[in-house]
């Protein structure tokens, strides 16, 4: 295997990993003896994270960049 396809694959696995360790903890927002919230707020958390998956993936097929920083 080539370098390139070596880190691709080492910096993508690394990258990935962290990226679900991160979306697991959304579930500690769960807590309402902590936290209070709305369910229109959770739908807006989630469809922000997939409106932004979607947008990554599609990034790949163009080959470009597009990014939207999330705000409630």
């Amino acid at each position: 295997m080539n370098a390139k396809r070596e880190n691709f694959k080492r910096i993508a696995e690394n990258r990935v990993n962290k990226i679900i360790d991160l979306i697991s903890k959304l579930s500690n927002l769960n807590n309402t003896s902590f936290y209070e919230y709305e369910y229109e707020e959770i739908n807006n958390i989630f469809n922000a994270i997939q409106d932004e998956l979607d947008r990554q993936k599609e990034n790949f097929k163009n080959n470009s960049k597009n990014k939207k920083r999330f705000e409630l």
